[in-house]
């Protein structure tokens, strides 16, 4: 039956996967759905399987093929993989990393790395992310890991800043009113699901931020929540709302956490993140509200509220846990305080 099946190489989803192609049957399409991992791509109107040494086994293709480093590279990547470790960089961002160093080392993997120039990382930048219509995040990851990669690992002077990033979008942040911030907080009557929302809107929280809360890390003493080793590894507190704690000791007296503020099924375990967005899609249907929100619209919307409120940006910076006072800035554009002071030409026509 495998002989009915041909297989092709090529990029989808920004992933490296095998293509199965065979003319259209019904027993061949079972046949396809039996494979491990299998998965139908409407887009590419085919099934694929992902780029792997044991797919390629699988189907008898060349291991030494196109779509994967050479030795040398493989022995970068552990290097690289070994760095990034030691550094103590999170789980995502290595694997992130490590992919997009893959990727590019495949895409070379005729050319010695010592001969890898600038110019090697530019041809890559337009033959291969471009063209191949990948995202820009990508593209910036790419960028990101290529250049810790040249200075760390290889210790080239690689003027890794000539290759072209992509323009920042200006896309401003989703922001929802005062009022649509209390329907959604007060559509559920299970009071933990109620907190939970109540608690990432009340202190601009993330959602991992929320999740990975311990008990412990509210300090109804000195009225402040503490947020450890969020992103970029650093410590932050903000204020805890005194309402907020009145909802926190009802929501205690009830489901009684052990290690986590919300804990899942299983005690002492952290409630997940699909079942966290779950609660706020059903807050948005009872509450009637049609707009695509996220759990990040309720931090964006306690920064721009704090904004319009009166509160200073350094304060709201320190606040959501922001580096730079530019990624808070983008606040300001989103504030309807002084739009609202700004009366429209169109008034004076009647």
């Amino acid at each position: 039956m495998k002989n009915l099946f041909t297989y092709k190489t090529g990029i989808h989803k920004t992933q490296k996967v095998i293509f199965i192609q065979f003319e259209k049957d019904y027993k061949l399409i079972e046949e396809v759905k039996k494979i491990n991992g299998s998965i139908w791509s409407q887009q590419k109107k085919s099934w694929y399987v992902l780029d792997s040494d044991k797919n390629r086994l699988l189907f008898n293709l060349d291991l030494e093929s196109t779509f994967l480093p050479s030795k040398e590279g493989f022995l970068h990547i552990q290097k690289f993989k070994n760095y990034l470790q030691s550094k103590r960089y999170s789980e995502n961002t290595i694997r992130t990393y490590l992919d997009a160093l893959r990727s590019f080392l495949v895409f070379h993997n005729k050319k010695l790395l010592i001969h890898i120039n600038n110019d090697d990382v530019i041809e890559y930048n337009n033959e291969y992310i471009l063209k191949n219509k990948l995202s820009e995040s990508y593209q910036n990851q790419i960028v990101n890991a290529l250049k810790l990669y040249f200075k760390t690992i290889q210790e080239k002077n690689l003027d890794i800043e000539k290759v072209h990033r992509p323009r920042r979008k200006k896309i401003l942040p989703n922001v929802l009113s005062k009022e649509e911030i209390k329907s959604i907080l007060e559509a559920h009557s299970n009071i933990k699901h109620k907190a939970m929302l109540s608690m990432i809107y009340s202190s601009g929280l993330r959602r991992s931020e929320l999740l990975n809360l311990k008990t412990t890390d509210i300090d109804s003493k000195r009225n402040i929540v503490i947020i450890r080793q969020s992103k970029g590894k650093k410590d932050r507190i903000t204020p805890l709302s005194p309402k907020i704690l009145e909802l926190l000791r009802e929501y205690y007296k009830v489901h009684k956490p052990t290690k986590f503020l919300f804990e899942g099924q299983k005690i002492g375990t952290n409630y997940s993140e699909q079942s966290l967005q779950s609660v706020l899609k059903q807050a948005l249907q009872k509450a009637n509200i049609k707009k695509p929100v996220t759990l990040h619209w309720l931090r964006h919307s306690y920064a721009t509220h704090l904004l319009e409120s009166g509160t200073d940006l350094r304060y709201i910076q320190e606040l959501l846990g922001h580096n730079s006072s530019k990624t808070t800035e983008i606040y300001t554009h989103v504030s309807t305080k002084s739009l609202q002071q700004i009366k429209s030409p169109f008034d004076d026509l009647y």
